[in-house]
């Protein structure tokens, strides 16, 4: 079976898709499906390039046993080619994405995160905690837990 790939989008690739990379990854260990696909992260600017993801989200991830190890990249135009499903965070990550996109194929690969939540069905997009404080960090694993689950569900 030919492995999926899934690429989750945010704005600099240090709080949000890393974090959804890494409950993903976690999920599909846990099932024993890591090995039918790949997850990776990327952001729409490349301010953070080569970085780990921010601190406090390392923190909050770590408290509920993630190790986010991912390093900051932007977004490529290979991405597009390489990855099954393509997905942003929120509407300014969707639009950016699908202006990048080169043709309607590639469109049709871009999803919602907050498209797949189960629990957190009101959410319509995950929201950016870097200028926010700790319970911000929170609510935002708790949706991309809940998200990266019903994702899983919708693919198996």
């Amino acid at each position: 079976m030919k492995p999926r790939k899934i690429l989750f989008v945010c704005l600099g690739n240090i709080c949000r898709s890393p974090m959804a990379e890494g409950v993903m990854l976690r999920l599909l260990r846990e099932a024993h499906l890591e090995n039918q696909f790949t997850v990776d992260s990327a952001g729409m600017h490349s301010y953070h390039q080569g970085e780990l993801p921010d601190a406090r989200m390392r923190s909050h991830a770590a408290r509920r046993g993630y190790s986010l190890t991912h390093r900051s990249r932007p977004v490529r135009a290979a991405d597009f080619e390489r990855f099954d499903l393509i997905i942003g965070m929120d509407d300014s990550n969707i639009a950016a994405l699908k202006e990048r996109a080169a043709s309607l194929e590639e469109v049709a690969k871009i999803r919602r995160m907050t498209d797949y939540c189960t629990l957190y069905t009101d959410a319509d997009y995950v929201p950016d905690p870097y200028y926010g404080g700790a319970s911000g960090f929170e609510y935002v694993i708790n949706l991309l837990e809940d998200a990266c689950a019903g994702l899983l569900e919708e693919i198996r």
